[in-house]
């Protein structure tokens, strides 16, 4: 596989991850529990991994394999229902431009995990990001100017997705190493498949009365969870060929796609401030991986 393969599959990654955000956000057109969504779009990603089981070698698994298979499966089972909780409450388009963080967390943990240093252009990029943040938001101005800010915290599913954000420059760095103990394809459904494991057994103590059927949107959680699969193994094979922050901030151009489904899908409002504020925090994102 050529190094200069990285962008496209990158730009794939971006695109599977929107339609995981848009089939994801269709489960919750009713009342419906969020772990039984999220272990749902975990599980059919996990049986995606293993139809290419067959096909692949497994190398012999070390300690450090599974080490980073606890630590990653761990992190990832409290950002897979704070996810499915973000988009639960909040609009697509608000919360999910906010992913764009990951890279601005990431300038941080890849050092102290990978040591992979970006230069100072990052530096620029973090400004943008968090200037279209604020623009997300800006109608809010005329109640202060920290107002926006102020609106985008008080939101629960935003706070939400924030969190989501930190959690994933971690694991973004865990999976690099994981992959290097094992491959793609591999450590994709080892991943998938200890996340799906950990909300299962959740599951029972999650019930309420006045869930409706997670049958009911089992077709969409299927979806979200196959364009996640899809999105997690081509994002594997694309941060074997370059640095992490760079893969994860083209993957990040998601958001753009997930505000434009937020708007004509389930018809949202703010296109304009959302793609705008959306448009600014990718150009910082831009910065960080041309750093």
């Amino acid at each position: 596989m050529l190094p200069s393969l990285w962008f496209p599959l990158s730009v794939s990654t971006a695109f599977s991850e929107s339609l995981f955000d848009l089939f994801g956000k269709k489960c919750f057109t009713r009342p419906v529990n969020e772990y039984a969504v999220a272990f749902l779009m975990r599980l059919t990603a996990t049986l995606f991994f293993v139809f290419f089981l067959p096909f692949i070698n497994i190398p012999q698994l070390d300690k450090e394999f599974y080490t980073t298979l606890c630590i990653s499966g761990s992190i990832n089972i409290l950002a897979t229902v704070l996810y499915v909780k973000a988009i639960r409450q909040s609009d697509l388009s608000l919360v999910a431009p906010l992913l764009t963080f990951t890279p601005l967390f990431l300038i941080v943990t890849s050092p102290l995990i990978l040591g992979e240093y970006p230069s100072r252009l990052g530096m620029a990029g973090i400004f943008l990001i968090v200037g279209g943040s604020y623009l997300l938001n800006a109608h809010k101005h005329k109640e202060g100017f920290l107002a926006p800010f102020r609106y985008l915290l008080g939101e629960r599913g935003s706070r939400y997705m924030f969190i989501v954000a930190f959690i994933w420059s971690i694991s973004a760095n865990y999976d690099k190493i994981g992959v290097r103990h094992s491959s793609p394809i591999l450590w994709s459904f080892a991943l998938e498949a200890s996340i799906a494991l950990g909300l299962l057994i959740a599951l029972p103590f999650t019930r309420r009365p006045d869930h409706a059927p997670v049958q009911t949107v089992l077709p969409q959680a299927a979806l979200s969870g196959l364009c996640g699969g899809i999105a997690l193994a081509i994002q594997m094979a694309a941060i074997q060929l370059t640095y992490v922050p760079y893969v994860i901030s083209i993957k990040r151009t998601s958001t753009l796609f997930s505000v434009l489904w937020g708007h004509f899908i389930f018809k949202e409002k703010g296109l304009k401030e959302r793609l705008l504020g959306t448009s600014i925090m990718l150009l910082g994102v831009a910065l960080i991986a041309l750093s």
